[in-house]
């Protein structure tokens, strides 16, 4: 092959990749008199697409960022998301990454918990009103993981002629008074007092560390060496986002981001069986997504939330075989190419 055309094909592949590449930009949305809420849109460089568009909704530690747009290969769920033609918008909730933190965040941790669900609704109001406004969007369309699917949920059963599809992947919903990690007889529930969260040793808000992120995700893996069903790149990349999401953590040794436990309360009241939101408003089309080896979502969530589902469009639930709590950062043969390929499935469904 002649340099000439050896020049061409490199040039033509380099602008490919240069095309391909999503534009991000990132603003604040008010929430409320002294909160603004930090998003970030991902965005496909090429077109004005006239798919829904999405927000993201990160769960009760990792802000949003962290979660859903790493910089390395399949870290970033809003970039996959983008390609397709959707304009994703991520969501930090207050008290997390680059939103307002609540004044007491400032000060040693207190006794009550902060950032509630109530809260949290009047953020996602605020940002799902500003994504309608800069895409011209009637309705939007919302994927929470986690605490994030709870918080989605809540908002669209508050709200349900703002959502056109909802997806919930690993969350809570209420269908059981049992889970081993945060229910009874759990350090989250107060010595004594069966159904009463424990606020006095979870406090206002929680130091997480980096090596902490990972501790359930190491467990949940059926492979002694994870770096088989993980690339090691997105770990370190999830890590080093987190801890980079708050300012003060390297004021601390070993370094350490805070976040509110506002969302463990919530958490620990769906763990024994409590419904802190009603399904049966919604009527977007809704995905319910759960892990076969996810610690936090039960199959009884599942389930009840299906069940309690009466006015949706439409209900597709996916169960994901062996799959983690952590599945859209995992290795693409481990869930996460199904999970993408039948979320875009899934946003492409339209009212009839």
């Amino acid at each position: 092959m002649r340099l000439a055309n050896i020049l061409s094909v490199v040039l033509v592949a380099a602008a490919s990749q240069v095309q391909a590449a999503p534009l991000r930009d990132e603003f604040k949305v008010r929430s409320e008199p002294g909160v603004e809420i930090f998003v970030r849109e991902v965005a496909r460089r090429d077109t004005e697409s006239a798919k829904v568009p999405i927000i993201l909704l990160h769960g009760a530690r990792v802000p949003g960022v962290a979660s859903f747009d790493l910089p390395v290969e399949r870290g970033s769920l809003a970039a996959d998301l983008a390609e397709a033609g959707h304009r994703t918008f991520i969501m930090d909730v207050r008290g997390y990454g680059g939103s307002t933190r609540p004044q007491k965040m400032s000060h040693p941790p207190g006794p009550e918990p902060l950032v509630k669900s109530h809260e949290v609704v009047r953020d996602i109001g605020a940002v799902a009103a500003a994504v309608r406004a800069r895409t011209g969007a009637t309705r939007v369309a919302m994927l929470g993981w986690a605490t994030g699917g709870h918080w989605a949920g809540m908002y669209a059963s508050l709200h349900p002629e703002e959502i056109s599809h909802l997806v919930i992947l690993n969350s809570l919903y209420g269908g059981s008074d049992r889970h081993a990690m945060l229910g009874h007889g759990t350090s989250n529930e107060l010595p004594g007092h069966p159904g009463r969260f424990n606020a006095a040793e979870t406090r206002g808000y929680r130091y997480n560390t980096a090596a902490s992120l990972i501790s359930q995700w190491d467990r949940s893996i059926p492979l002694e060496n994870k770096a088989q069903w993980r690339d090691p790149r997105v770990v370190e990349a999830y890590q080093r986002a987190a801890l980079a999401s708050d300012p003060t953590s390297a004021q601390r040794d070993p370094p350490s981001f805070r976040a509110p436990s506002g969302a463990m309360e919530d958490s620990y009241y769906l763990a024994i069986g409590r419904q802190l939101w009603d399904a049966a408003s919604i009527t977007s089309h809704v995905l319910i997504v759960r892990s076969e080896n996810d610690f936090w979502s039960r199959p009884e969530d599942v389930a009840t939330l299906r069940e309690h589902l009466v006015r949706a469009a439409d209900v597709k639930v996916l169960n994901l075989p062996a799959a983690t709590h952590f599945v859209h950062l995992d290795r693409a043969e481990r869930g996460r190419a199904t999970l993408l390929a039948e979320v875009k499935s899934f946003l492409a469904r339209v009212d009839r």
